[in-house]
């Protein structure tokens, strides 16, 4: 088949420099869907002339953006990128076979979205380039991602940073396909790590909301334990001095979201004492 009755979803905000070898990647889609939340470059331009679906929405948070993303497209099988990641030959390769497997194995007259007893959605490895590097082990690699998947059986969920897709039904199934999905981060460390800042600044929120107040031992022990696990027992430091540089950062934003979360609590308890 030339195209496949797959969604292709992204959200986007000026993401010019990059979207269109994203979209490049996404040729074997039958419907192309970008909601936008105030591009002033020419990622809008770069949408048209792929024959993408655009819809405007003020930005909702990462979960709430996504679900109404999902919610345009016109197929019930959805697969979400963000602009900055592409389908590598051997990723499509394995989307359209399970696809195919999928459509083989429904019984007659069933419709694609409702597939008894296949799976829900598919996770894919995310293989992430910083720092001039693609990482291919510790916290970078694989970084199993669920990217496809039936929108009638799993969803993104609320979350506002580090979201994630959710089963809808009991007891939702997935499966993993082959093939890299690749994330071309284009930000400097500088600014990757104002990026970080302002993703600890949404977790320790959400924290602190929820009165998840973090022990000594938590703070302590989640960044000494991260670094082991990733770069130690995962083998990290096979990816040079960025894979280094990736993991401390990831153990320091372990550190700081519960700090960030003590400080709001505290700062919420002096206010209401007065």
């Amino acid at each position: 088949m030339s195209t496949m009755p797959v969604s292709a979803v992204l959200i986007t905000l000026n993401a010019a420099s990059q979207l269109e070898n994203t979209l490049s990647s996404l040729k074997f889609c039958d419907d192309l869907v970008i909601v936008d939340s105030g591009s002033t470059d020419g990622t809008l331009d770069i949408a048209a002339a792929f024959g993408a679906r655009v819809f405007q929405q003020e930005w909702k948070g990462f979960g709430p953006q996504k679900q109404y993303a999902v919610a345009q497209a016109k197929n019930d099988w959805v697969l979400c990128l963000d602009a900055d990641e592409e389908v590598t030959a051997e990723l499509k390769q394995s989307i359209v076979e399970s696809f195919a497997g999928l459509l083989t194995s429904s019984s007659a007259g069933s419709s694609v979205g409702s597939l008894a007893g296949s799976f829900a959605g598919y996770r894919m490895p995310r293989c992430n380039h910083f720092l001039g590097r693609y990482l291919r082990h510790g916290e970078g690699y694989p970084d199993l991602s669920l990217r496809f998947f039936n929108r009638q059986k799993a969803n993104w969920n609320s979350e506002a940073v580090h979201e994630g897709v959710e089963g809808l039904i009991p007891n939702a199934q997935f499966g993993l396909l082959q093939g890299d999905l690749l994330h071309h981060s284009a930000e400097s460390l500088g600014q990757y790590l104002s990026k970080q800042n302002r993703y600890t600044d949404i977790q320790s929120t959400m924290l602190a909301e929820r009165g998840k107040w973090p022990t000594t031992g938590k703070l302590v022990l989640s960044p000494l334990v991260r670094f082991i696990k990733f770069y130690v027992v995962r083998k990290g430091f096979l990816d040079g001095w960025p894979g280094l540089v990736h993991i401390a950062i990831g153990c320091f934003n372990s550190f700081i979201k519960y700090a960030k979360t003590r400080e709001k609590i505290m700062t919420k308890q002096a206010a209401n004492l007065k």
